[in-house]
């Protein structure tokens, strides 16, 4: 616990919640000072094995562009 202690002290991580019994960690941290294989760096040190990547968000698809006859009624 120590090790994951460390990992939220670094400058750029704004939170980190770890689940033990769920075997899962969760990290918010700001993209202009940490990238993920800074964060997967800082995981691995800490002792934890990264099994699988969970996105929690999806970046939406273009919409294309009505013509603009579609739009007047």
């Amino acid at each position: 616990m120590l090790a994951m202690a460390r990992v939220r002290e670094v400058y750029g991580v704004r939170s980190l919640l770890f689940n033990e019994a769920e075997k899962t960690v969760r990290i918010e941290y700001d993209a202009t000072r940490l990238n993920e294989p800074m964060i997967h760096q800082l995981l691995r040190r800490a002792g934890l094995d990264i099994v699988e990547r969970v996105t929690l968000f999806t970046i939406p698809e273009p919409v294309e562009a009505l013509p603009a006859a579609a739009l007047v009624k």
